[in-house]
C-alpha cells in the first residue's frame, strides 16, 4: 500500500471540504474498494468530493506534486489499475435539474441511474437506462453505455449535450460539440482518461406508455424459448428490446427468460411478443405497464457491491448454431449468460470512439468467484462459449473486464486519437481511467 508524504496528506486536508482517507485511517479499505470485490485496489488516499470546487483543488494539487487521480463514483468498471493513485469518489455531486419543456436534463457526475430515472418520470419523460438503477449515469456514458432504449435513442452517449470538466491542469471548463470538439468526442465512448467530468447535460426522451418485465422458464425449455426469442427478434420494432438469460443459481434448478421493455401501450407489445404465447406456461410473468422508474428492476441485478468475473463479446449472428453453442451444456459455473438484442438506432452512424454498433447480438457471461477454483473455471467456461460462438472480436467499453483494455472495444483510429489527444493534454497522465489509452496496445505496435 502506498503512503502520501504527511505534508502531503496535511495539504490535501486542509484544501479539500469534503472527506480524505489515507491507508492509516479507520474505514480506508472499505472506502476504497471497488463495487466488483474481486477487484484490489492499491491506492494511497480517497477523496470524496463536496462539490465541482474539490475536484479543481485536488487535481491543481495532485498536478503540482506529480500524483495522478483515478476518479470512480460508485467503483463500477474498476480494472485495479490503479497503483500510488488518489481515489477520487463524486458520489455527492447528485444534484438534478430536469426542464420538462426541452426534456434536457442537467446532473452532478455522481447520480446514479435510478435516482435520473424517477425524476425524468415524474415529468413523462426517460433517460437511456441500463439495467442497473445504481450505475452513474456518467459513468455509464463515458463508456458509450448500453441502454434499454439504445435501439430507440443509440448509445447514451449520444444523448449528451455538454460536460462539465476539470482537466489535468487543474482548469474547468464546459465541453461542448462547438467548444472543445475533440474532448466532447473522445468523452462519448472513449472512457475516462482525459478529464473528470463534474456535470453532463443530456437529452431525455418522452416516455408516456412503458410495458415491461420479465417471462420465466425451466431451462427444460431452453430451446423453445431461445428460438422463439430470435424470431421474435428478427421482426421487433426499434421501441422493442429482448433479452435472453440463461440463469444459474446455486442450488436451484437452471431457469431461461425474456426480459423486455417497450416503448409505447401494452396491447401493441403483448401482439409483438405474442409467440410466447405458445410456449409452455411460465414460472412466472412479471410485464406489466411500468413507471420507467421502475426499469431497473427487471432484470433484479444486485444493487450492493460483491465479487464477480465477467466476458462480454458481440455476435455476428444467433443462427443455430450460436444457439446450439449457448445451450448445449449448463452454464455452471457461471451464474448467467445474457443476449441482448441490439440494432436499430445504435447501428446508425455515431461521431463517438466507438462508432455505429453493426453486431446485432451481444453476449455478457457472469460468475461469481468464490474461491481461486471457481474464478479459474468461470474463466475457463467464458472462453469456452466465447470460441464456439460467431464473435466480431470487439465489445462495448462498459462491457470490458479488467483484464482487457481499449484495443478490445474501439477501432484503432479511434485509438490513436485518443492516444494522442491524451498525450496533447494530460502528458504526466495525472487523470488514470479505469482503462488507460496509453496503456492499450494496438496489433503490431
Amino acid at each position: 500500500m502506498t503512503i502520501l508524504p504527511s505534508p502531503i496528506t496535511e495539504e490535501l486536508r486542509s484544501n479539500i471540504r469534503g472527506r480524505v482517507w489515507v491507508p492509516t485511517d479507520s474505514g480506508f479499505d472499505d472506502i476504497r474498494r471497488p463495487w466488483n470485490l474481486a477487484v484490489d485496489q492499491d491506492v494511497s488516499a480517497v477523496v470524496e468530493a463536496a462539490d465541482a470546487a474539490d475536484v479543481v483543488a485536488l487535481v491543481r494539487l495532485a498536478s503540482s506534486r506529480n500524483l495522478s487521480i483515478a476518479t470512480q463514483p460508485s467503483g463500477h468498471g474498476a480494472t485495479g489499475r490503479t497503483a500510488g493513485s488518489i481515489l477520487l469518489r463524486t458520489g455527492h455531486l447528485n444534484s438534478i435539474d430536469i426542464d420538462p419543456t426541452t426534456m434536457i436534463a442537467r446532473i452532478g457526475a455522481g447520480v446514479r441511474s435510478g435516482d435520473l430515472q424517477r425524476a425524468a418520470a415524474a415529468h413523462g419523460l426517460t433517460a437511456l437506462p441500463g439495467s442497473s438503477p445504481v450505475v452513474t449515469v456518467t459513468g455509464a456514458a463515458l463508456g458509450g453505455g448500453l441502454s434499454w432504449f439504445g435501439r430507440s435513442f443509440g448509445w447514451m452517449a449520444d444523448s449528451v449535450r455538454a460536460f462539465d470538466v476539470v482537466e489535468a491542469n487543474g482548469n474547468a471548463h464546459r465541453v461542448t460539440p462547438s467548444a472543445d470538439p475533440d474532448l466532447f468526442w473522445a468523452l462519448r465512448g472513449g472512457g475516462g482518461d482525459l478529464a473528470i467530468v463534474t456535470a453532463v447535460e443530456l437529452q431525455l426522451r418522452a416516455a408516456p406508455k412503458v410495458f415491461g418485465g420479465r417471462q420465466l422458464w425451466p431451462a427444460t425449455h431452453a430451446r423453445q424459448v431461445a428460438e422463439v426469442y430470435r424470431s421474435m427478434t428478427v421482426k421487433a420494432p426499434d421501441a422493442l428490446s429482448l433479452w435472453l438469460e440463461l440463469l444459474s443459481f446455486p442450488g436451484a434448478e437452471p431457469l431461461i427468460a425474456i426480459d423486455s421493455t417497450f416503448l409505447g401501450d401494452e396491447a401493441t407489445a403483448r401482439s409483438l411478443m405474442s409467440e410466447t404465447d405458445d410456449l409452455p406456461a411460465p414460472l412466472s410473468d412479471t410485464r406489466a405497464v411500468m413507471s420507467a422508474a421502475n426499469l431497473g428492476s427487471i432484470t433484479a441485478e444486485p444493487t450492493a457491491p460483491g465479487p464477480g468475473r465477467s466476458r462480454a463479446e458481440l455476435l455476428t449472428a444467433l443462427d443455430d448454431n450460436a444457439l446450439d453453442a449457448l445451450l448445449a451444456e449448463p452454464i455452471a459455473p457461471l451464474m448467467s449468460v445474457q443476449v441482448r438484442h441490439l440494432g436499430g438506432a445504435l447501428s446508425q452512424p455515431s461521431d463517438s470512439p466507438h462508432g455505429p454498433l453493426v453486431e446485432p447480438y451481444a453476449v455478457y457471461m457472469f460468475g461469481v468467484p468464490a474461491t481461486a477454483e471457481i474464478s479459474e473455471s468461470i474463466v475457463n467456461k467464458q472462453a469456452a462459449v466465447a470460441n464456439s460462438l460467431p464473435i466480431s472480436g470487439r465489445k462495448p467499453v462498459t462491457f470490458l473486464n479488467p483484464s482487457e483494455d481499449l484495443t478490445d472495444a474501439l477501432p484503432a483510429a479511434s485509438i490513436e486519437r485518443l492516444r494522442l489527444l491524451k498525450t496533447q493534454r494530460d502528458p504526466e497522465r495525472v487523470i488514470r481511467g479505469n482503462f488507460s489509452v496509453l496503456d492499450s496496445v494496438i496489433a503490431g505496435d
